[in-house]
């Protein structure tokens, strides 16, 4: 089974435009996520709604960050992103006749839903502000520039 890794590419990209001066096209933003440019256009413009990014069009234009990364968590932007499904694993049939499925369904489900809101709580602690420090504490460690770093993306 194939994993959503939106939220991971979303992230990706926007500590990687935080670093720029200047804004981001969705061809360059597209590259770094191994997408399309329309699938980003999609995406950017969910996460455009809710005010974290902002676009210009135009020559010189393209996406840039218009948030306070100190205010927006992972879970912000797990739900601009529709909320896509956070486990692989589900119950073989919804709605069992047999008795002893229903008892597994029942013991998986409670367990499916506890690791959810412990996953979703979890991403509700984590700024984009704490993941650009991690990302300058390991820049630093490395000794490189955010400079070099970000030309990864372009």
């Amino acid at each position: 089974m194939r994993r959503d890794s939106r939220l991971s590419g979303v992230l990706h990209v926007l500590l990687h435009m935080a670093e720029q001066s200047g804004p981001s096209t969705s061809q360059a933003l597209a590259r770094a996520m191994d997408t399309n440019p329309v699938v980003v256009r999609r995406i950017m413009g969910g996460l455009r709604d809710r005010g974290y990014v902002g676009s210009e069009k135009g020559h010189g234009g393209g996406w840039t960050i218009a948030c306070d990364l100190g205010d927006v968590t992972l879970r912000d932007i797990y739900d601009a992103l529709g909320r896509p499904g956070l486990l692989a694993m589900g119950n073989r049939t919804e709605a069992p006749g047999c008795l002893v499925e229903q008892a597994v369904n029942a013991a998986l489900g409670e367990t499916f839903d506890e690791a959810e809101a412990l996953l979703l709580r979890r991403f509700g602690e984590i700024s984009l502000a704490a993941l650009s420090a991690d990302f300058h504490a390991r820049l630093a460690e490395r000794g490189g520039s955010p400079a070099l770093e970000a030309n990864h993306a372009a």
